[in-house]
């Protein structure tokens, strides 16, 4: 169960899941990590504007080239905090993790090029909408994987 608590604690912040781990270095790091693409991508700002339905201003504001950095320190620092946090971690645990790190970063990378359902989404909403085939191309993977490997 302290494998779900430390994922959950990364997703509040990277780097928290770790100082619960007693990770203290690693932690620290992947914190000054969130700060500085967070400082220099305007994150906070972008997603102000997102939320508040400026999508235009949230484009202007993001700085592509850094939060295109983001998903893959979000997701390696709930990764990291997962597989160490004591708890029996199951073979190709990395996967889904993986596979959500890239479809998201080619979210940020895409979003100002798409509309669903004649609005843009935005540099915050399509990122968090490639979570989920991230997420199933990950677990699809695992488990074939998986199955392979008890084949053999």
């Amino acid at each position: 169960m302290k494998k779900f608590e430390r994922l959950l604690w990364s997703i509040a912040f990277p780097g928290f899941g770790q100082l619960l781990n007693r990770h203290y270095i690693k932690g620290i790091i992947f914190i000054l990590l969130e700060v500085l693409i967070n400082t220099n991508g305007h994150f906070n700002m972008t997603i102000a504007y997102s939320f508040q339905g400026k999508i235009m201003h949230a484009f202007e504001e993001a700085q592509i080239d850094w939060l295109m950095f983001y998903p893959c320190v979000y997701f390696f620092s709930m990764w990291d905090a997962y597989k160490h946090s004591g708890d029996p971690v199951s073979n190709y645990t990395a996967l889904p993790f993986v596979f959500t790190a890239f479809s998201v970063t080619l979210g940020v990378i895409y979003s100002p090029m798409v509309t669903l359902l004649n609005k843009q989404p935005g540099p915050v909403f399509f990122p968090i909408l490639c979570v989920l085939p991230g997420v199933f191309v990950g677990l699809l993977l695992k488990w074939l994987l998986i199955k392979l490997k008890k084949t053999i």
